[in-house]
């Protein structure tokens, strides 16, 4: 296995422990639980010092709800949990970790402790369903040892689609051919969780770029159906001869979670292209 540096597989720590169950409140009231229940157990950690791990790895005020605490060591040893991964605790963890971190992970972990609580974002599995979904952290490093807090977010909303359309659109319309490889490269900045775009070119009907499916590149998008056989590019492609914009909803693979799901499109001419952007019902 291949070495990598300490922040790296950190910042996968974070994320291998933090195996709650899917939220059950809206985004805004997970945040601000999960922060306050850090707060807690940052408060009671200077309180107790180590002693604290005992009653962050039992049911009780450090779990609330499908939140709770974790601590890990700088070396990689697990020294408390309250959820799932209590399993582990004890045990140097990092031989499991990946070596793929986002920068956004690396970056903070290199936040002095001074700086107080830290906050990221990532895909991770769900224990409860075993998909991979967005998850988001709290954390903050005392000394030689890391307490966080963590909870899965909501599925992207119809404002989230509707801002990465028309992020898209401009960018078409300034540099079609960096946008158009930019939407094609997962690192290109158009993939946002759930939500990515596909561009279509009017007159040749061809798709030319696809945020999650590059093999659909270059076929017709006249040709498109849904899983079940109902025609979704013929349609759309109507649709879009009478208007510049519109929106259509149909049924589509969630890349993040895997399912065939209900699915609402925004769309938007840019020239002779056809630019979408769809979120997926809950």
């Amino acid at each position: 296995m291949r070495r990598v540096r300490k922040t790296t597989w950190l910042g996968w720590l974070l994320c291998l422990c933090i195996g709650s169950l899917q939220a059950a409140v809206p985004a805004a009231d997970d945040g601000v639980a999960a922060r306050a229940l850090l707060e807690k157990a940052l408060r009671h950690y200077h309180d107790q010092g180590d002693k604290a791990f005992a009653a962050f790895s039992r049911q009780g005020e450090f779990v609330d709800r499908d939140r709770y605490v974790f601590v890990v060591d700088t070396r990689g040893v697990m020294l408390a949990s309250g959820g799932p991964s209590s399993a582990l605790i004890g045990r140097d963890v990092s031989e499991v970790l990946g070596p793929d971190l986002r920068k956004a992970f690396k970056d903070a972990l290199k936040i002095p402790e001074a700086n107080g609580i830290q906050q990221a974002e990532y895909r991770w599995q769900n224990w409860a369903d075993g998909k991979i979904e967005r998850k988001h952290v709290y954390f903050q490093r005392i000394g030689e040892r890391i307490l966080a807090v963590g909870y899965y977010l909501p599925r992207a909303s119809a404002d989230q689609a509707k801002a990465l359309l028309e992020r898209a659109a401009t960018a078409l319309e300034r540099d079609r051919a960096g946008t158009l490889k930019a939407i094609n490269d997962l690192r290109g900045g158009f993939l946002e969780d759930d939500l990515y775009v596909f561009v279509v070119d009017l007159d040749s009907r061809r798709y030319l770029a696809h945020g999650t499916n590059l093999r659909l590149l270059n076929t017709d998008f006249a040709k498109v159906r849904d899983p079940e056989g109902k025609p979704v590019g013929e349609p759309i492609l109507a649709l879009m001869a009478r208007q510049d914009q519109g929106e259509y909803q149909y049924r589509w693979k969630n890349p993040v979670t895997g399912k065939v799901e209900d699915k609402h499109a925004f769309l938007r001419k840019v020239g002779r292209l056809l630019v979408a952007v769809g979120y997926y019902s809950p």
